[in-house]
């Protein structure tokens, strides 16, 4: 007799929200040989609003980490949500693994679907491919919201120990955990103050893009502080840099109200942003609900 699957017990509330948040499952053959992605689209596209892709990171699948945003975001935007390649139901027999893979079947995905123009928001992996994707379809991206992701990472960094591991297959088994211990591991990394852990179970890109919305966690351990202020330099004053205080990687689970209220700002004010807006902020916005 199968036991329980609290996962897949998670996944089928997730899809239920998604549901009544107005989104369908689809899936799209890339037509490459071997691809075909899985993205949540809008049951009924509203032309009136704007269009909002939301790339998601490491984990078991999007609907995961983005299903408490999708509230705040559904209002205003024709909202996509796809699994990236290996996460999910989305799969590929090509031999690439890249971000710039990842951002071209996204892309694909986006075109099949009659999408033009977007804005999007890239969560720690998923903000590198949403950086790639920004900056290989710069007639299609209106604004870009990165949370947590060291895209300027270099080579040089890893040696020098800046990122907190140096051994990238280490990073990887924690990242991609294959065992509870490891799952310990990456919870350790991606929250400041984390949960009792007794409770659970057993490369800089030139390209210039603008605006951007930089989020990140002032403890995180996973791609440190340094990182965010070294995007900032890199994108100049397109780029707006906010540090949310008393959190980790997870920004999204640790300081909700914050996140959600930075992302809507950002992304509902179209306009180009005013110098006094590139600032560090340490206190949560308005909140537009």
């Amino acid at each position: 007799m199968p036991c329980f699957s609290l996962t897949e017990s998670k996944n089928s509330c997730h899809r239920s929200t998604f549901a009544r948040a107005g989104l369908r499952s689809a899936i799209t053959d890339i037509k490459d040989g071997g691809t075909t992605m899985h993205c949540w689209v809008p049951q009924s596209p509203n032309p009136s609003k704007r269009n909002l892709l939301l790339i998601h990171g490491l984990g078991v699948n999007a609907m995961w980490q983005f299903v408490d945003l999708l509230r705040h975001v559904t209002p205003h935007f024709n909202v996509y949500v796809p699994d990236l390649l290996f996460f999910g139901e989305s799969f590929t027999t090509r031999p690439d693994r890249s971000e710039s893979f990842q951002a071209e079947c996204v892309m694909r995905v986006m075109e099949a679907h009659s999408v033009r123009r977007l804005s999007l928001l890239g969560l720690s992996y998923g903000g590198f491919v949403g950086y790639s994707l920004a900056a290989k379809y710069k007639e299609a991206v209106e604004r870009v919201v990165i949370c947590c992701a060291a895209v300027c990472l270099e080579e040089k960094d890893i040696r020098e120990g800046v990122f907190p591991i140096s051994d990238l297959d280490e990073a990887a088994s924690i990242l991609v955990p294959q065992t509870p211990q490891k799952l310990r591991e990456l919870i350790k990394y991606t929250f400041f103050k984390p949960p009792p852990l007794g409770l659970i179970p057993s490369c800089l890109l030139m390209d210039f893009i603008e605006p951007t919305l930089i989020l990140w966690g002032e403890h995180d351990q996973v791609f440190p502080l340094e990182f965010a202020y070294k995007l900032k330099r890199h994108l100049g004053e397109n780029a707006e840099l906010v540090v949310i205080k008393d959190a980790g990687h997870a920004i999204n689970v640790q300081k909700p109200k914050e996140y959600y209220n930075h992302i809507k700002s950002f992304l509902l004010d179209m306009q180009q942003p005013s110098a006094n807006k590139h600032q560090q902020h340490s206190k949560p916005l308005q909140s537009l609900t």
